[in-house]
């Protein structure tokens, strides 16, 4: 979801050669609907789960969350997220590893490269984890 990754400067992808698939947490199982469709419509082959450092999902929990909805938007809206998973992370090196074994673990994604990096915001740089 954080807009200060760049694909093409991080990875070396040249425009429009890749699916960019953002969201809270760059959570696999958040995204995994969109990265099917990508695989099977599309034919794309590798996937790159990355996170960043400083990312908002290892400041709060789940309760945190749900907690702020009721506070800011009353309890119509805290009914609404009651069951909601917000996938929040306390370990992110330990979140993306999970993540790639999440996606190696479906069906779906037989024959199809996962790698996982941390985006270190600080410097630009992008490392690989596993």
């Amino acid at each position: 979801m954080d807009a200060r990754i760049d694909p093409t400067s991080a990875f070396g992808i040249p425009l429009g050669a890749a699916h960019v698939i953002r969201n809270a947490g760059a959570s696999a199982r958040d995204a995994f609907r969109s990265i099917v469709i990508s695989q099977q419509l599309l034919g794309t082959t590798e996937v790159l789960v990355v996170k960043h450092t400083g990312c908002g999902m290892l400041t709060f929990d789940n309760e945190t969350a749900k907690g702020l909805v009721k506070k800011n938007k009353g309890d119509a809206a805290a009914k609404e997220v009651e069951n909601i998973d917000f996938l929040t992370f306390s370990d992110l090196e330990g979140e993306v590893k999970k993540d790639v074994q999440w996606l190696q673990g479906r069906a779906v994604e037989k024959d199809i490269q996962f790698t996982g990096w941390v985006y270190e915001v600080e410097t630009g740089i992008a490392r690989k984890v596993v």
